[in-house]
């Protein structure tokens, strides 16, 4: 039985930069189709984020309300935050997104997901976490709340009850849609998960 014919190289033929931004960049593809001839693809170049599930001992789930100005409304979300420190691994970066935005520490912490998030126009890849053994911490060192997270709300709800959420459609965020539903997922069955400095 064949396995068919090799899969197309989509070369790129061309590219021009359109924008660089503070957080994103924007650049114009020509891309080489099958059949012949070439297609124009604008891509938009992304740090990548990170986003934490923190479970207390209650199982109950970490949620922030945050105003995010793309979609001119208050979404809820798992906290979480861009991977934009030179050379910091990410999971450091999740274990200081959970001190900075809620003021928690975790004493185990799994990786449940790496999804990327609108793969047609963008390389924005997410990693999610999952936390437990949930402890106060202060905020880092340096670190000052401004902008948005100045209007955050945080709540701990239960895990159940935050996955209805998402099916009423109160829980719209990507990473955190995945992210609760993996956490719940994983709660059920237990599957196999891979090692947490995965990427």
């Amino acid at each position: 039985m064949s396995d068919g014919p090799a899969p197309h190289e989509y070369r790129v033929l061309a590219s021009e930069p359109i924008h660089e931004g503070r957080v994103i960049s924007l650049r114009r593809d020509t891309v080489a189709m099958p059949g012949g001839g070439d297609s124009v693809r604008e891509v938009v170049r992304h740090p990548g984020a990170v986003a934490v599930v923190a479970l207390d001992d209650q199982d109950r789930v970490v949620l922030l309300r945050q105003y995010r100005h793309p979609v001119g409304a208050y979404l809820w979300e798992l906290p979480a935050g861009l991977r934009d420190a030179d050379g910091e691994p990410p999971l450091e970066t999740a274990k200081r997104e959970l001190a900075e935005e809620v003021e928690l520490a975790a004493e185990r912490w799994s990786l449940l997901t790496t999804h990327y998030s609108s793969p047609g126009f963008t390389d924005e890849m997410v990693l999610v976490y999952l936390a437990e053994g949930l402890s106060p911490v202060g905020r880092p060192e340096g670190f000052e709340v401004e902008h948005e997270e100045l209007d955050m709300t945080v709540e701990r709800v239960p895990l159940a009850a935050a996955v209805q959420r998402v099916f009423d459609g109160d829980i719209r965020n990507a990473a955190a849609v995945v992210g609760l539903l993996a956490a719940a997922q994983a709660r059920a069955v237990g599957p196999r998960l891979r090692p947490v400095d995965a990427t």
